[in-house]
């Protein structure tokens, strides 16, 4: 049986699904039934149930976006520090495995371009450079940051999972294609990406399988710019009008573009985004079910479902 926390966000609903979907027991817990963010209402929970694993899905991450957290700075240093700090400790008690959501947001940019002017990404074992101790960064990049160095500090078993600007099939308003067909500029800036149902099975695996405890970047192979998302989209809109489907309309828009970082920081933003490469080479070798980026975002668009008519 696994415990589920933060079963109601983007993440934990499909965690859920897909562990139901496997035949696993999941208890979920809503936050206004019992406030398990308190040591002791965690510490019961986990007595109460006694599962075989809890996952993390819980973290605050502001709304509409992370220039949120420059406004939030206590909910958003206890939601994503404090609050995995005492999940440690309270699961160290019980002697729990566990599993938590991190964010590959904790660095900028690649390593460098090997030989055939590839980005190299940054691997799991790389420090963070886009954090409190790197300088100038996202409140809400510096506190996911400073989670995972105290997480491994303390020697706690548990998996930490990378997640990288989600995106999948469905619209929804945290999925990363719903934002470029809907946002009237956009940046062009390199990325890793996770396909939330892959990232979702992917650390699932690690427990199941029993794989070492620690940090895994799980993004799908390979990076891709902003523009060559586009293009794809593009592609997924022409396919789909020259078939008559009417959806195919609202990927054919105009998409227009900030000349520089500068721009939209100056227009648009507070706080500095992380873009960002990770190395995959880790979940490649142990075989978890992460397609290459580009065929994930292929598959996504053509499966596009709109939440709405479009």
């Amino acid at each position: 049986m696994v415990l589920l926390l933060g079963a109601n966000g983007y993440v934990g609903q499909c965690f859920a699904h897909h562990l139901r979907g496997r035949g696993v027991e999941v208890v979920t817990v809503a936050r206004a039934e019992r406030n398990y963010t308190e040591a002791s209402a965690l510490r019961q929970l986990l007595r109460d149930h006694r599962p075989q694993f809890l996952i993390n899905a819980a973290g605050y991450t502001g709304k509409p976006n992370v220039d949120a957290c420059e406004a939030a700075r206590a909910d958003t240093l206890f939601g994503n520090t404090v609050f995995p700090l005492r999940v440690a400790e309270v699961c160290a008690e019980e002697g729990i495995t566990w599993g938590h959501v991190s964010s590959g947001c904790i660095y900028q940019g690649a390593k460098g371009v090997d030989a055939a002017g590839q980005p190299i990404g940054f691997r799991e074992e790389d420090a963070p450079n886009f954090s409190f101790h790197a300088g100038d960064c996202s409140f809400y990049s510096g506190t996911k940051a400073l989670a995972e160095e105290y997480l491994l500090k303390g020697g706690y078993p548990l998996y930490i999972w990378r997640l990288r600007v989600p995106f999948d099939h469905r619209d929804n308003g945290r999925n990363y294609l719903s934002k470029l067909l809907r946002y009237k500029r956009l940046l062009d800036v390199r990325n890793s990406l996770s396909h939330l149902g892959e990232f979702v099975a992917s650390a699932w695996a690690t427990m199941e399988r029993r794989l070492p405890v620690g940090v895994y970047n799980l993004t799908n192979p390979g990076a891709v710019t902003t523009r060559e998302v586009v293009e794809l989209i593009r592609e997924e809109g022409d396919r789909r009008g020259r078939s008559g489907v009417e959806s195919g309309r609202g990927m054919l828009k105009d998409f227009a573009f900030f000349d520089s970082e500068d721009e939209f920081m100056k227009t648009m933003a507070v706080a500095r985004r992380s873009s960002c490469v990770l190395d995959t080479t880790k979940a490649e070798r142990l075989g978890l079910p992460l397609r290459p980026v580009r065929e994930a975002l292929a598959d996504s668009l053509r499966n596009w479902v709109w939440e709405t008519a479009s």
